[in-house]
């Protein structure tokens, strides 16, 4: 029987800058450690401390860096990669005197820590000065969350993606090997391997620029065909109960997991029970604090589900203390790539988990909002209620005479708008329809062209 593999082991680091305070501190490192159990990584310590910023060559001071060291079983220091110089004669006595393995080796079984996790963006640098002295890998928020992103990618377009934003954040961290920057000879004379594999970085980058296009189009086309339907998009903070929600509200079968970026890929599904004209709802990707702006870049055709809705429902974890900052990330986010101008309404989730005079202040402080939780049959029904009555705001009645030759739309007039009313006369079907006035336009243009 196989053996599996034993969990890797990790110590947290934070630092916590004079406009950071205790609470947000102790959130963001909290943060961390979920983003490191979704890695699959165990959190055996952590170690904080208060500076001025990040931008010292170490990160930490000389003390808690030997603190840290005691935890990975590093020397503390940070030293230079060039080995000491030794003279031959010395070497030839050291090696003459080397013994065989002592029957008191180390009796310590205890496993360190292989990995050191930073709570914020390490230049390549902090991160060898960081490994010398720990003596384990480095691994900043950054390549924690892209690590992630790589790993629960699904659909063709998230794998391209993903991949793009993995190697604009490798590219600037690949150091040259131990046998140093020797040339190589014949294909690419001339060219160090770190060369040699930067310069297959920006080929490869070319190459799936190319390819996610493609595929964008496609997406594009998809999105277009829904232009004038009603969409609600889901958004906000990851595992804020996005996927619980859009469970709850089309009855399909999506990812539900306690996991942050559980689902990356975007799903459209249709608002249970049907209306007429349907509501599409969709399920985006979703946020976090210094969420990597290559990923940001990457996602912006998935985030475009977003810019394209009729109505947005930011989704907050109301029983977060944080939740008002994470709140502040997605529209952030959002604003970014101009959505901040589609209509909003806030959705305080998992009420559930708040006492009596939790959910009190909260609906008092933020009146608009919807409190609710997605696992209580009534709080979704009356979400339902409220999607269909955005949408009922902005329709208009009108009629389509529909001529006995071109019977075969009726398919496509039930399926854009709401039939009040259905009659014949001399030209062919009389129908009264309630709907968007974009989705009525196009119903004429339909028949106009036919």
């Amino acid at each position: 029987m196989e053996t599996k593999p034993p969990v890797p082991l990790a110590v947290l680091v934070g630092i916590q800058t004079p406009e950071v305070d205790d609470v947000a501190h102790e959130a963001s490192l909290e943060e961390l450690g979920r983003l490191v159990k979704t890695l699959g990584y165990k959190v055996v310590g952590t170690v904080s401390q208060k500076r001025e910023g990040t931008g010292a060559g170490s990160l930490l001071g000389s003390g808690k860096l030997a603190e840290l060291a005691v935890l990975t079983g590093g020397t503390g220091v940070v030293s230079s990669m060039a080995p000491p110089p030794r003279a031959k004669a010395r070497q030839r006595f050291e090696g003459a005197g080397e013994a065989a393995p002592s029957q008191e080796a180390e009796t310590d079984t205890v496993r360190k820590p292989e990995f050191v996790i930073v709570d914020h963006e390490l230049s390549p640098s902090q991160i060898r000065n960081l490994e010398r002295a720990t003596g384990a890998q480095v691994l900043d928020r950054t390549g924690i969350i892209v690590e992630i992103f790589h790993r629960h990618a699904n659909t063709r377009e998230a794998k391209l993606q993903v991949e793009m934003a993995r190697l604009k954040y490798v590219a600037p961290r690949l150091r040259e090997s131990s046998g140093g920057g020797e040339r190589r000879q014949g294909p690419g004379a001339g060219e160090s391997n770190l060369d040699l594999d930067r310069r297959k970085i920006r080929d490869r980058l070319a190459e799936l620029k190319e390819q996610l296009e493609a595929v964008q189009r496609d997406s594009d086309h998809r999105r277009s065909a829904r232009r004038d339907q009603l969409r609600v998009a889901l958004v906000g903070y990851t595992n804020a109960g996005k996927s619980s929600l859009m469970r709850a509200l089309t009855g399909s079968q999506v990812l539900v997991e306690d996991k942050l970026f559980a689902t990356l890929d975007t799903t459209v599904r249709i608002l249970q029970p049907e209306t007429r004209p349907r509501v599409l709802v969709s399920d985006t990707v979703g946020f976090i604090k210094q969420l990597p702006h290559d990923l940001v870049a990457s996602f912006r055709s998935t985030l475009t589900e977003a810019l394209e809705a009729s109505l947005l429902l930011y989704v907050v974890d109301a029983s977060d203390p944080t939740y008002e900052a994470q709140l502040e990330v997605s529209r952030s986010v959002l604003r970014e790539i101009g959505a901040d101008v589609v209509p909003s309404r806030l959705v305080l989730n998992k009420m559930d988990r708040m006492d009596a005079a939790g959910r009190a202040a909260l609906v008092e402080k933020h009146p608009d909002a919807i409190p609710l939780s997605a696992h209580s049959v009534e709080d979704v029904s009356a979400l339902r209620d409220t999607i269909i009555a955005f949408f009922e705001a902005s329709m208009v009645e009108d009629v389509l005479v529909l001529p006995y030759a071109k019977q075969g739309l009726i398919g496509e007039v039930y399926e854009s708008a709401r039939v009040l009313s259905e009659g014949y006369d001399e030209n062919g079907r009389v129908l009264k329809i309630r709907g968007l006035p974009g989705a009525i336009a196009r119903l004429q243009r339909s028949l106009a062209a036919s």
